[in-house]
């Protein structure tokens, strides 16, 4: 990790791998994550933690599955956005979005449960910025 100031814009621009989350920082237990992201991602659920989102750039949409039922929420540039910890989501980008997450270190990008992992999406739980 660097010990100087971190262009976000200069970490996103540092790699091309969709759905595939890089860690800028960290802030105590937590990874501060950015990722490009296009297409569907996976129908997913943490269950012992809360999912943040920061759209910096394009539009993100949030399937989500809850107690009565299913919505999505739109997320345009410059929206935030916390996916209560055991909600089933699916992210997606129709045209594309660059994101900045927020999670405990250690959580893999595709949850505790989830659908079968499609070659687009990196189960991982996160990568350098070298990475």
């Amino acid at each position: 990790m660097s010990n100087g100031p971190i262009s976000l814009s200069t970490a996103l621009a540092s790699f091309d791998t969709l759905w595939s989350p890089r860690i800028v920082t960290r802030v105590n237990d937590y990874d501060v994550r950015v990722a490009k992201v296009e297409g569907e991602h996976v129908w997913h659920a943490h269950d012992h933690t809360d999912e943040f989102f920061l759209v910096l750039d394009g539009e993100l949409r949030i399937s989500l599955r809850e107690p009565g039922g299913e919505r999505t929420v739109l997320l345009p540039r410059g929206s935030v956005f916390t996916v209560p910890r055991g909600t089933e989501h699916k992210p997606s980008a129709p045209s594309g979005a660059a994101l900045l997450l927020f999670e405990p270190s250690g959580t893999l990008s595709v949850g505790d449960r989830h659908e079968e992992v499609p070659d687009h999406v990196d189960a991982t739980t996160g990568q350098g910025l070298g990475g």
